[in-house]
């Protein structure tokens, strides 16, 4: 069971706005880029945040380029899981690669710093606040095994190659 605040961000967020091109000097340096996470939408994001929390967007979350870093920083500084309706189709495949959750799912009834449980297994979101109970389709066992060991490269470092 995933429980944290919510973080809401509106449509469009673009891996520009989740780590802006002008840190990208700090790539080798995670701790300093993850600083920086979400900076262009709200400045004080990465300080207010505590392991555990989300990141709920709108439509079409993750857009632009395919950098591997925008989902790494969101996991780096404690984000559990992101929600929203849509997301750009690598950035889901990089955030479940780096073992991020990534859940599709009708955000319209949360709203920030809504305290939120989110049970990957039974596909259920429980916003605590305000007492909505939302569901998102399963996410399929080979992606649950995978977000377990924290990434595609510790799956396959425990496991050598995907037991289907």
């Amino acid at each position: 069971m995933l429980k944290g605040r919510a973080f809401k961000f509106g449509d469009n967020i673009s891996t520009d706005h989740i780590i802006p091109g002008r840190f990208a000097h700090l790539r080798s340096n995670l701790p300093e880029l993850a600083k920086h996470a979400m900076e262009d939408a709200d400045p004080a994001f990465a300080a207010k945040v505590r392991g555990g929390d989300f990141i709920v967007g709108g439509s079409n979350f993750g857009l632009g380029s395919s950098r591997e870093h925008a989902p790494l920083v969101i996991k780096a500084i404690g984000i559990s899981a992101v929600l929203a309706r849509s997301v750009a189709r690598i950035f889901f495949r990089n955030a479940i690669n780096l073992g991020l959750p990534v859940l599709i799912c009708d955000t319209d009834s949360i709203s920030d710093g809504d305290e939120l449980e989110v049970n990957l297994n039974a596909g259920t979101i429980q916003n605590v606040t305000n007492d909505n109970r939302l569901t998102f389709s399963r996410i399929p066992e080979i992606m649950l095994r995978i977000l377990d060991e924290g990434g595609l490269l510790p799956y396959i470092q425990k496991y050598g190659d995907f037991k289907l």
